[in-house]
């Protein structure tokens, strides 16, 4: 099935309500008290990772963030084990051992969500230089947000990866705040510079693309992966979106102007994906089925058991 066929965009559609679905019911859960800590939540960011991911292939590395529900789920990743690794439980991904900010399945080449801002830049870097190395046709894909941007580590793996031709793609989200911070006020550009910009201090390939648009994210992800494996390196690729919830469950994103959140709201990434493929009034159906299956989901994983300590200590000390 070609990548942007008729039947790849609608099911690239059900990805991104059953991601926005699934977010509103980790919300949920977490209100009921069923969420050890807190959740960073991805609302309107689903065209960036749907769109990204369906340009990979099964055997391409994937590295996000803790703000890493949706990779999880536009990867594959199984929707009870999703809600039950959030809620801490046994048959989570991660055996219930990383919760919100950890949802990972290394069995879907997710080789990790680093809560520590950018430090998946340097491992994805690595990660593709593995893949030069073995000849391989495989990537390392490296999502990050706007925040990462002024750390060293993004510009010390940048220019490691462009001198070595690693083959990696960087995709910042660029969801306009880092924490509670708008980018512009953090950022050293000048007025409207997008950050990918910077990638041409490392003569590195770069582009902008709109992030709510999922067959736009798609098609310079897929470029992005052909220059790499045919040895040309990385490229650094921003996608501006939004983030419609606040940074975490404690944030009401009050410091946002007024009508800020209703404009990005108008371009809704799911209501661009339907409308170009004329199921507009298919959404409501696809809603209600989906639904059902993140309620059904989220209601077994809840019955799963508690990992135990002997468990819990299998991961901290060694046989």
């Amino acid at each position: 099935m070609a990548a942007t066929s008729p039947q790849a965009l609608r099911s690239w559609l059900e990805q991104m309500v059953l991601i926005r679905l699934a977010e509103d019911k980790v919300m949920e859960i977490y209100m009921q008290g069923l969420v050890p800590g807190t959740v960073h939540l991805c609302q309107g960011q689903e065209a960036a990772s749907v769109g990204a991911i369906g340009a990979l292939t099964a055997d391409d590395w994937l590295l996000c963030t803790y703000r890493g529900h949706h990779h999880a789920l536009a990867r594959g990743m199984d929707l009870e084990a999703f809600f039950a690794e959030i809620m801490g439980r046994d048959n989570g991904a991660c055996g219930g051992m990383g919760g919100s900010s950890y949802v990972i399945d290394a069995s879907l080449g997710m080789i990790g969500s680093p809560a520590i801002i950018g430090a998946g830049i340097p491992v994805a870097t690595g990660a593709g230089m593995t893949a030069r190395l073995r000849g391989e046709d495989r990537i390392a894909m490296c999502f990050f947000g706007d925040g990462a941007c002024n750390i060293g580590a993004f510009h010390e793996a940048l220019n490691m990866a462009q001198l070595w031709r690693s083959q990696v793609v960087f995709l910042i989200e660029n969801n306009q705040y880092g924490e509670y911070t708008p980018f512009r006020d953090s950022t050293a550009l000048p007025p409207e510079a997008p950050i990918a910009h910077r990638a041409a201090a490392y003569g590195m390939a770069h582009t902008v693309v709109d992030g709510q648009d999922a067959v736009a994210v798609h098609e310079v992800v897929s470029q992005a992966r052909s220059r790499a494996v045919a040895g040309d390196g990385p490229t650094l690729i921003e996608a501006q979106t939004y983030r419609y919830r606040g940074h975490s469950r404690t944030d009401p994103g009050a410091y946002r102007p007024p009508g800020e959140l209703d404009a990005w709201k108008e371009r809704d990434p799911i209501a661009i994906l339907a409308a170009r493929i004329g199921v507009a009034d298919d959404v409501e159906g696809i809603h209600e089925r989906l639904q059902r299956e993140v309620d059904e989901a989220a209601d077994r994983a809840a019955e799963g058991p508690w990992p135990t300590l002997d468990q819990a200590r299998g991961y901290v000390f060694a046989d």
